[in-house]
């Protein structure tokens, strides 16, 4: 893996993700890494959603050529950090309501 300190200004759009439901959203921009070695294979180095750069198949995705300020602009809005959580969200009430009576309920296990 690269570091990911240059700015790109090609991105790959995902057009498929079979196997990688995790790392690749359909449909979604990702920058790409320069990487001839990659590219004499068929593959591409991309920063997917782990925000590490990997090797996909470059069929995998649909490349463009970004011009310097919108690369630029890209580029700072992928580097803010996103905030995820590992909560389990939980209905807010245990009760629910069926034909107009309570009926009091589990919480679902899983």
């Amino acid at each position: 893996m690269r570091s990911k300190a240059r700015p790109s200004t090609h991105f790959g759009v995902c057009i498929d993700n079979a196997g990688y439901p995790a790392s690749l959203e359909v449909g979604k921009l990702y920058p790409v890494i320069p990487d001839p070695k990659a590219a004499q294979h068929g593959y591409i180095r991309v920063i997917d959603e782990s925000g590490e750069d990997y090797g996909y198949s470059a069929k995998r995705f649909f490349v463009l050529e970004a011009p310097a300020a919108l690369a630029k602009a890209l580029s700072a809005r992928r580097s803010t950090p996103v905030e995820r959580t590992n909560r389990v969200l939980r209905p807010a009430s245990r009760r629910k309501r069926v034909d107009g009576q309570r009926r009091t309920t589990k919480p679902a296990r899983g």
